[in-house]
């Protein structure tokens, strides 16, 4: 492997993703990232608190706090569970070419 930069004028974050991750993994990560990101929109704009989404959805608020942090990968049922109270759901669409 090839060895990164790591000086305060050396590779830009995306030389250094690309470098540290397979594309696969920078998908799944990026994808990740907006999902939790909608998510917590939707909670604030909804003026919910995570305990009330863990008593609307069935899922604990510790759960939920993880979920949002990124520090766990929820099943897709959890996901779901926690999505329909926020007015929420998933959609598979085809993935763009870019």
């Amino acid at each position: 492997m090839k060895k990164i930069n790591n000086s305060a004028i050396g590779d830009s974050w995306e030389d250094v993703k690309k470098e540290l991750f397979t594309p696969e993994e920078i998908d799944e990560i990026e994808a990740g990232a907006a999902l939790m990101g909608q998510l917590i929109e939707a909670r604030h704009t909804k003026g919910i608190s995570q305990k009330r989404l863990g008593e609307l959805s069935g899922v604990s608020q510790p759960v939920i706090a993880r979920m949002e942090r990124g520090s766990t990968s929820p099943q897709v049922s959890t996901l779901l569970k926690v999505l329909r109270p926020l007015g929420l759901t998933v959609r598979i669409v085809p993935v763009s070419e870019t």
